[in-house]
Order: C-alpha cells, then sequence, then structure tokens
C-alpha cells in the first residue's frame, strides 16, 4: 500500500495536493497547526508540543503497520495543509470511516473536499472488500457539511 493519493492542479488555478503518509519531519508543522482552536476542538488526542505530536505520529504509524488506520498528510506546495485518514470498521459488518481537519490558513479553498476525494478513491481502489465508506465529522460545522455535500457523502 504504497501508492500514495495526488490531487492534480485545478483550471481555477489552485495548486496540487500530494497526500502522504507521516513522516518525522512533520513534528514542529503539527504542533503548529494544533495551536488553532478549531483543530483542537475537533480532536481525542490534543497536540501541545513536540512530545504529543511524536506520540500522535506513532499512532497513524501504527495504523498503517497494522492495516486499521490510513493516516495521510496533506501538502500543498510542500506545506502541510491537512490531514485525511480512512479507517477500518472494528465490528463484523461495519465499514471503514473517513475523516479529516484542516490547518487553518487552509480552510475556504477547496482543499478538504479535494483531499478527501482522492482518499475516498484510494480507499475504493486500494482496500480489499471496500464497498461503502462513512464520513466522520462535526455536523454542527457548516463547513464541514459543505465539505460532505460537495464529496459526495450523504
Amino acid at each position: 500500500m504504497t501508492v500514495e493519493p495526488h490531487v492534480d492542479p485545478t483550471p481555477a488555478g489552485r495548486p496540487a495536493l500530494v497526500l502522504r503518509p507521516w513522516d518525522i519531519g512533520d513534528i514542529q508543522p503539527l504542533v503548529d497547526i494544533y495551536r488553532d482552536p478549531a483543530v483542537r476542538k475537533g480532536t481525542l488526542l490534543p497536540i501541545t508540543g513536540v512530545e504529543d505530536a511524536a506520540r500522535w505520529l506513532e499512532i497513524q504509524w501504527d495504523g498503517w503497520r497494522s492495516g486499521e488506520r490510513f493516516s495521510f498528510a496533506v501538502l500543498e506546495e510542500d506545506r502541510l495543509v491537512a490531514n485525511v485518514a480512512v479507517k477500518r470498521g472494528t465490528g463484523q459488518g461495519d465499514c471503514p470511516e473517513v475523516g479529516y481537519w484542516t490547518s487553518a490558513e487552509a480552510r475556504g479553498r477547496g482543499i478538504a473536499p479535494r483531499a478527501l476525494q482522492a482518499l475516498t478513491g484510494w480507499a475504493f481502489g486500494t482496500l480489499d472488500g471496500v464497498t461503502r465508506l462513512d464520513l466522520l465529522h462535526q455536523i454542527d460545522n457548516v463547513a464541514s457539511c459543505r465539505v460532505a455535500e460537495k464529496t459526495g457523502y450523504a
């Protein structure tokens, strides 16, 4: 599962997006992004410093190793702007869940829907037996609901 999704530039002049597994060089950008209260509000694992970021990265890497969670750093022009992830269901009949967050600077620029579309295509094309995905997002967040609508999640 080393194939990484890629989102081409758009005709509207939006730069390409690269989705790749997280790496150790993402620690400081993670700390910086998690200073945003909106990101902290939607997370179960707060990142307040380098140690927290390293622990968070370890969880992402463990997910790849176990095949239970595939989390991608989303980069725009080599700058970390978002996270998208797909997590396999835990019970019989459960379908995988997808989720995301974006940095403050990325919001309102179409990055979340583009990255989520790439992740969705990757999940259906790469993960065996996936016929449906559920989107996990904050329903009290109007912008997050718009992302769901733009990407075809009911």
